[in-house]
C-alpha cells in the first residue's frame, strides 16, 4: 500500500497551514480546542460563525467530487493534509460535522441532481446546520426496530410522527435526515425511507435537551408531530440501504482527525502522569506504551483503509475502525483519572449544590468515554457486522 504525500499535497499543506494562521485569530482563537466531544456547548456562537469562515475560504467539502456546489477540489491525500493542520492547531470542534461528512456524501451517492444543487451548496458555505434522526427509544443499535413513521398527506408530502433520541445539535440545526417507515405494516429493514426534514417547524417538531453525566446537552430528544418532510433521498422504500451507506462514510477521513485529537489527549494524560510521578508506577507506564502502541495501530488502519488496501474485509473496515477507537478511547479515560489519583475524583473548590458543576477536560474525557462503545453502534453490533458481511458466519435468528 502505498499513501505517502506528494509535492502537490506539501503545497496544499503549506497553503492550509497560512489560512488557518491568518484566520484563527480574535473570537475564532477563543474558541480554539473547543466543541469536542463532551463540550460541544462551549463557544457556540463563534463556532458557529467558524463555519461560514470556514465555507467562504472553501474549507468545506473537499471530499466532493463534483463541480458547482461551492466546495474546492482536493484529492484524497490532501483531505487528510486538511485534517491534520486543522488538529494540529486544535481549530474549534466542528458544528457543521454531520451536514459535511455524513448528508454530502449520502447525496452525492444516492440523491437526485435537484437535492444535491439545494442542500450542497449552503453546507459548503457554512450556512445550514444538519442533524440525524436514526436512534429511538427501543431502536439504538438495533435501527431496524425504528417506530417513527411517515405517510402521504393530500398534497403528497409526508408527514412524520415519531420520536428520535441522542440527536446530537438538533437544538441547532436546520435540517434533520431521518429514518422512518414509510410503508405500514412493514417491519425490519423494509419499508423505510430516507427523509429531509426541515426543524423550524413549530408544534411539529420540539427538541428536548438531554442531560448528561458531564453535565452538559449535546444530545437531544426529538419529537415530530406531524412534521412535514418533502424530499426522500434514494427513492421510498430505500431507506435502509442509504442509512447503511451513510455508516460507512461516517469512518472516512474525519476518523484521522479524530485520532489527532486522541493523541494530544494521550499527551496530557503522559504529562500528567511524569507530574504525579505515577509514569514511575510499571503498570502505568505499561498501559502508555500500549495505548501509544495502539493509537499508531489505528492510524495505519485508517490510512490503509482509505488507501483501498482493505481488500475482501472492506465491508468490514468501518466497524473495524469503530471496534479499535472505542475500546482505546475507554481505556484512556480510565487511565487519565488513575494517575491523577484520589483527586481526580473532586470537583471544584467552591462548587456548591445549587450549580452547575464544571469537570476540567481529564473528568470530562471520562466520563464521556464510557459512551464510546455504545454510540455510533455498539461493539456488539459492530462485531456482528464482521461476522455475517466479513467472516460469511451465519446470521443471528430474529426472534
Amino acid at each position: 500500500m502505498e499513501f505517502g504525500f506528494g509535492d502537490a499535497d506539501e503545497a496544499f499543506r503549506r497553503e492550509a497551514r497560512q489560512w488557518l494562521e491568518e484566520h484563527l485569530v480574535g473570537r475564532f482563537a477563543a474558541a480554539a480546542g473547543r466543541g469536542g466531544p463532551g463540550s460541544e456547548h462551549e463557544g457556540a456562537p463563534e463556532r458557529r460563525a467558524w463555519e461560514r469562515e470556514l465555507g467562504f475560504g472553501g474549507w468545506i467539502g473537499l471530499g466532493w467530487d463534483r463541480d458547482g456546489y461551492g466546495n474546492r477540489v482536493a484529492t484524497l491525500t490532501q483531505q487528510v493534509v486538511w485534517a491534520e493542520e486543522y488538529a494540529r492547531v486544535r481549530a474549534p470542534g466542528r458544528y457543521g460535522h454531520i451536514g459535511e461528512n455524513l448528508l454530502a456524501p449520502t447525496l452525492l451517492a444516492y440523491g437526485s441532481d435537484e437535492q444535491r444543487g439545494r442542500f450542497l451548496p449552503p453546507v459548503a458555505r457554512g450556512e445550514e446546520l444538519w442533524c440525524q434522526g436514526y436512534s429511538e427509544p427501543g431502536a439504538g443499535s438495533d435501527l431496524a426496530s425504528l417506530r417513527t413513521a411517515a405517510a402521504r398527506d393530500g398534497d403528497g408530502r409526508w408527514r412524520v410522527t415519531g420520536q428520535k433520541v441522542w440527536t446530537s445539535l438538533a437544538h441547532e440545526a436546520d435540517w434533520c435526515f431521518v429514518l422512518a417507515r414509510t410503508q405500514a405494516g412493514s417491519r425490519r429493514h423494509h419499508g423505510l425511507s430516507f427523509l429531509l426534514v426541515p426543524m423550524d417547524q413549530p408544534g411539529r417538531v420540539e427538541v428536548r435537551p438531554i442531560r448528561q453525566l458531564t453535565g452538559t446537552s449535546e444530545f437531544n430528544e426529538v419529537f415530530f408531530d406531524g412534521a412535514v418532510a418533502e424530499d426522500v433521498v434514494g427513492g421510498e422504500g430505500n431507506g435502509w440501504r442509504v442509512a447503511m451507506g451513510l455508516l460507512a462514510f461516517e469512518r472516512g477521513v474525519s476518523t484521522l482527525t479524530q485520532q489527532i485529537g486522541f493523541q494530544e489527549e494521550l499527551r496530557a494524560v503522559v504529562r500528567t502522569a511524569d507530574a504525579t510521578g505515577a509514569l514511575r508506577d510499571p503498570v502505568v507506564a505499561d498501559q502508555v506504551v500500549r495505548l501509544w502502541a495502539e493509537l499508531r495501530t489505528m492510524r495505519w488502519n485508517a490510512l490503509r483503509t482509505l488507501g483501498g488496501a482493505a481488500g475482501d474485509g472492506a465491508a468490514g473496515a468501518p466497524s473495524v475502525a469503530k471496534l479499535l477507537w472505542g475500546g482505546w478511547h475507554q481505556r484512556l479515560g480510565a487511565l487519565a483519572l488513575r494517575v491523577r489519583g484520589a483527586g481526580a475524583a473532586v470537583g471544584p473548590a467552591d462548587w456548591t449544590p445549587d450549580a452547575p458543576y464544571e469537570l476540567d477536560e481529564q473528568q470530562r474525557l471520562f466520563l464521556f468515554s464510557r459512551a464510546d462503545t455504545v454510540y455510533g453502534g455498539s461493539d456488539e453490533i459492530q462485531r456482528t457486522i464482521i461476522a455475517e458481511r466479513v467472516l460469511g458466519l451465519p446470521k443471528e435468528a430474529l426472534s
